[in-house]
């Protein structure tokens, strides 16, 4: 079924006597700003469709669902810990729609995992649009900032081996052999084929740290890079 209603429905007799969050927290925390100047109806709007109409238990509240992947993302919590921190903390409760303070869990972390399933990843790049919207009502960014992206990847993997004494020389044979065809340069043997197996040999001894060996390799590789530039 379509999600139950929100948080700030209608509270409980107990509830009556307890003091709302609002009055208890600091209205100037980034995140009650924040939940102030999300639209949670346009969420409500665009997941209705994927729920039926009058079958099955009634789902959890759009608003709690969406608050707790901003505050995943946001804080890079696995779906475990997101929970178990939500349940301690009153400034994310608000984020939720909570009126008052819940000393229970929310849901098992495993329906967010099925939330985002049953949404989709299409679906949910709208939180990204509606962070993007806020940014640029309150004048943050503009559009000329958002036309062009800077990605940092200092710590990208990257496709680089680390260049060893062996295998730089063996290359720079490789190399000299292919430079000295294109110009047409006759060379008496272009010692590929053996520069490729002794830096094989040169790689295997320093892994088994048989340096003496390793030595050896590296200085017949010298000799055939000076063959070549003879």
């Amino acid at each position: 079924m379509k999600p139950k209603n929100s948080p700030q429905a209608d509270a409980t007799p107990l509830q009556l006597f307890q003091s709302r969050l609002d009055s208890q927290i600091n209205p100037d925390h980034p995140l009650c700003q924040l939940a102030e100047r999300i639209d949670w109806d346009r969420f409500d709007d665009a997941y209705a469709p994927f729920y039926c109409e009058d079958n099955g238990a009634p789902a959890l509240p759009t608003r709690l669902m969406v608050a707790l992947e901003y505050l995943k993302y946001t804080y890079n919590l696995s779906d475990e810990a997101l929970v178990m921190r939500w349940l301690e903390n009153p400034y994310w409760q608000y984020f939720s729609g909570e009126v008052y303070f819940r000393t229970d869990l929310p849901l098992h972390y495993t329906s967010l995992g099925k939330w985002r399933l049953r949404i989709g990843t299409e679906q949910l790049k709208l939180l990204l649009e509606e962070t993007v919207c806020i940014a640029k009502n309150e004048k943050f960014v503009t559009d000329k900032d958002l036309s062009r992206v800077v990605v940092d990847t200092t710590v990208q993997e990257k496709n680089i081996t680390f260049p060893t004494d062996s295998k730089l020389l063996s290359r720079a044979i490789i190399k000299l052999g292919k430079f000295a065809r294109h110009h047409k340069i006759k060379l008496r043997q272009s010692y590929a084929r053996k520069a490729k197996e002794t830096a094989r040999k040169a790689s295997g001894y320093a892994a088994a740290r048989q340096f003496k060996r390793l030595q050896r390799c590296i200085q017949d590789l010298k000799k055939l890079v000076g063959t070549h530039l003879a």
